[in-house]
């Protein structure tokens, strides 16, 4: 029971970080004030206190409340797999899987490149070769969590935006790819071989599998809606089976010959969304449901993130460096890659401008890949592991400021945009209830 009432804590304290920043005039995003609360909430701080129920008093206690991070970000997929309607690809589709493949691949690129001089100049001591390969494959992925909520705050709409969200759901299945094959070459320069089925058949299967799956689920969701007359019915129908895809999503299964099949979540849920969006009739209203329905646990997902920074990297002098450069240049690699393929695509000024900047998060896909570099060893494996928490950390609290500041200049987000939408809704539904009682 104190876990189920520091959860409701941390989602109040959200909250009201939120107003707190309204009132204190701080023009920032509320993933940011989520963030924040839940760093107050974790164990740094009020859980410090070691009183049950009030903040989260260890990691151990987040751990076990993970399963609702699980849920949010597999709703986060499935509503983004509603910008891979086909109309809209008829018109991005193109210029958003170049600048996606371009982006993460020059990201990954100069990473590395950075990561080796500093072996080559620090020494493996330093700076092991293999931790400087896998941290440049981390690189490449993108967050779509904090991007998706500050698009959906501002009501951001524009040339900007149409091409941000299918970019970032494109940065799962390159970063996947990426990734694998980095991993494998790490493995092997610490006196390994090369596994062709770990690093390239593994890998590809898991994003064929991951989109037949979430294929299959959609074409299913949209034939058993079919049954039911009410829009309410169909969103819990809907909620059921994000929720039933999330938990398929996590299985595993292991064939002869080192074959393993896999699934990634992000990629499945947001394969759903398509095919759901692309197959139901229903599906305007559904999505549009769905939103207001998801809003507190996207909230809740927020602060739990920021409750699970870790601050004890701050401890590292070394790691703060590396973590510094790896920042750094992996944001260069994002917004030159962002710029090359754009201008190579004919986009506009404004995108070519501004797009790379709403590239910068980094979170949960990267975290996943930590979990897997950890095969490295005690070693290697812990100073990714520090890294990229580091990064995390910095990405997280910035990342959402700069992504708004970037569509606000591009001029896809009116200012208090998000504020005067809310208000207006919330004076005709007002008006509406007035009228009513009279």
């Amino acid at each position: 029971m104190h876990l189920l009432l520091a959860t409701a804590l941390a989602l109040f304290a959200g909250l009201m970080m939120t107003r707190v920043f309204k009132y204190c005039k701080l023009n920032f995003p509320d993933v940011t004030a989520f963030l924040i609360a839940g760093v107050i909430v974790g164990p740094y701080v009020l859980g410090r206190l070691g009183i049950h129920g009030i903040g989260f008093t260890s990691m151990e206690d987040l751990e076990k409340v993970t399963f609702l991070s699980d849920v949010a970000l597999g709703f986060i997929a499935f509503d983004i797999g509603n910008e891979f309607r086909l109309g809209q690809l008829r018109k991005t589709g193109k210029a958003a899987m170049v600048i996606g493949v371009v982006q993460s691949l020059l990201a990954m690129l100069l990473v590395d490149a950075a990561l080796i001089v500093m072996y080559l100049v620090m020494g493996p001591e330093v700076m092991p070769l293999p931790v400087a390969v896998t941290l440049g494959a981390i690189a490449s992925a993108t967050a779509p969590a904090a991007t998706l909520m500050v698009v959906r705050q501002y009501k951001a709409k524009g040339p900007v935006t149409e091409l941000l969200l299918p970019i970032v759901a494109l940065d799962d299945a390159v970063g996947l790819v990426v990734f694998s094959v980095s991993i494998g070459v790490a493995q092997a320069l610490q006196g390994g071989e090369i596994d062709a089925v770990t690093v390239l058949v593994n890998p590809m299967l898991e994003i064929l599998f991951s989109l037949v799956l979430g294929t299959a689920m959609g074409w299913l969701l949209t034939q058993v809606e079919k049954v039911f007359f009410s829009n309410s019915n169909r969103l819990s129908l809907t909620i059921s089976f994000v929720v039933m895809t999330i938990a398929m999503a996590s299985r595993e299964f292991e064939l002869p010959g080192g074959v393993k099949i896999a699934f990634s979540s992000l990629l499945v849920c947001m394969m759903l969304g398509t095919a759901f969006c692309n197959m139901s009739e229903y599906s305007v209203d559904i999505m549009e449901r769905s939103l207001k329905w998801t809003a507190p646990l996207y909230a809740t997902f927020f602060v739990l993130s920021g409750a699970g920074l870790e601050f004890s990297v701050f401890s590292h002098p070394v790691n703060i460096i590396i973590g510094i450069v790896y920042i750094l240049v992996r944001c260069l690699g994002k917004y030159l890659g962002a710029l090359a393929s754009s201008t190579l695509m004919g986009c506009s000024d404004t995108v070519r401008k501004y797009l790379g900047i709403t590239l910068f998060p980094q979170a949960g896909v990267a975290l996943g890949m930590v979990v897997t570099a950890q095969t490295l060893g005690e070693d290697m494996g812990g100073m990714i592991r520090n890294i990229i928490l580091f990064s995390v950390l910095i990405y997280e609290l910035i990342g959402p400021q700069l992504t708004r500041i970037a569509l606000t200049r591009a001029g896809e987000i009116q200012t208090g945009a998000g504020d005067k939408v809310n208000r207006a809704r919330f004076q005709k539904k007002e008006k509406i209830v007035k009228d009513a009682n009279r």
